[in-house]
């Protein structure tokens, strides 16, 4: 028996032109903690609901490692969230997560990411992207994918825009005490069709298809 027995998840690879993503292992998330306690954004601003940046450098870093521990002890067929560490030339740049509820039904899901700052502005947030879309659409035959991001995150909206999302309406958050608009964002299978980028390999994935609630 082997780790990839009991946990399929652990074989999944996705490969775009310059990373690959992956379940990380622990060297893996030391590092990604790592890359967190250096800061992923300007501290003026918070791009995140849960201002989980918002504290010291050791305590941002742990508490990476404890909510990928939580999702992978948290995991169900009818609820999971899939975080992958991003990884260019052999060190980790960044994560990528992508969830559902429900999903044999409802075929929906939900990115979300985020990269170190040295490696911001580079386009790795596209890829990343792009292919956890293709693992959707393609892998598992998702039908709608949805994102947010709040107004002052031009980033973020810029990739869902080249991407092919379109506007979903808004919400209202508090963030740091104070009034946040959250842009919602829709993606369709048929507009993802039209505005693929990024050519995406998946590795691993039909030993992984019952963890997502596929037969």
């Amino acid at each position: 028996m082997t780790l990839l027995t009991h946990w399929p998840l652990a074989g999944l690879r996705l490969t775009t032109p310059r990373l690959e993503l992956r379940l990380p292992n622990l060297d893996d998330l030391a590092a990604l903690a790592s890359l967190a306690a250096e800061g992923v954004h300007d501290p003026a601003v918070q791009p995140f609901t849960a201002a989980w940046t918002d504290v010291e450098p050791e305590q941002r870093a742990r508490s990476v490692l404890q909510y990928h521990w939580s999702r992978w002890g948290e995991w169900r067929p009818e609820k999971w969230e899939l975080n992958l560490v991003a990884v260019r030339d052999g060190t980790v740049v960044g994560t990528q997560g992508i969830g559902a509820r429900d999903f044999s039904v409802r075929r929906e899901v939900g990115t979300g990411s985020w990269l170190g700052r040295a490696y911001q502005r580079q386009r790795l947030g596209t890829e990343m992207r792009a292919a956890v879309l293709h693992l959707a659409f393609a892998g598992l035959g998702a039908q709608h994918a949805v994102s947010g991001a709040y107004a002052d995150n031009a980033a973020s909206l810029a990739v869902s825009r080249k991407l092919g999302y379109r506007e979903d309406g808004i919400e209202r958050h508090v963030v740091r005490s104070e009034p946040a608009v959250l842009h919602r964002l829709r993606l369709t299978a048929e507009r993802w069709q039209r505005h693929q980028l990024v050519p995406v390999k998946v590795e691993g994935l039909t030993q992984c298809l019952p963890c997502f609630g596929l037969a």
